[in-house]
C-alpha cells in the first residue's frame, strides 16, 4: 500500500470511529443523526481510496450511492425528529421509548442514567424556583 492510500484510510477510519462514538454516547436525536452521517462519510472516503488504489471507478460509484442514501436518510430523519419534537418538546432519546401501543409494557429509564445533582456535605443547597425550602434554616425563617 502506498502512503497516500494509508493516510486516506486513516482519515476514513477516524471519521467512522468518531461517528460511532458520537452515536453511542449522545442522547440528542439530532446529534445522533449527525454522527450517523459522519460514519457514512467515513465509509465514502474509504470507498474512494480503495477505488483509486485499484484503478477503477467502482469505489466512486458506490460513494455516489452512499451519499444518495445519506441525503435521503437525513431528510427523512429530520422530518421525523421535527414531528417527534412537536409531540414531546424534547429531543432526548429516552423519552421516546414509551411511544408504543398502550397495551405494551412501558420502558423506564434506568436509575443509573439519571444525573442527580451531587451536593457535598455541609454545603448549602438552593431551592428550585417554585418549591418550598425544607432545610432547618428555612423553618427558622418561617418563625420570624
Amino acid at each position: 500500500m502506498t502512503a497516500q492510500l494509508e493516510s486516506q484510510l486513516v482519515v476514513g477510519a477516524i471519521l467512522f470511529v468518531l461517528g460511532a462514538i458520537g452515536f453511542l454516547t449522545r442522547r440528542n436525536l439530532i446529534l445522533m443523526m449527525l454522527s450517523a452521517e459522519l460514519m457514512l462519510h467515513g465509509v465514502a472516503v474509504n470507498l474512494t481510496a480503495f477505488g483509486r488504489y485499484h484503478g477503477n471507478a467502482s469505489g466512486q460509484v458506490f460513494t455516489i450511492f452512499v451519499l444518495t442514501i445519506a441525503a435521503c436518510e437525513a431528510g427523512l430523519s429530520l422530518a421525523l425528529i421535527l414531528g417527534l419534537y412537536q409531540r414531546r418538546k424534547s429531543l432526548d432519546v429516552h423519552l421516546w421509548g414509551n411511544l408504543g401501543e398502550p397495551n405494551l409494557p412501558q420502558m423506564s429509564v434506568d436509575d443509573g442514567m439519571r444525573m442527580e445533582p451531587q451536593h457535598p456535605q455541609g454545603m448549602p443547597v438552593l431551592t428550585p424556583a417554585g418549591a418550598m425550602p425544607t432545610s432547618a434554616s428555612a423553618a427558622a425563617s418561617n418563625k420570624i
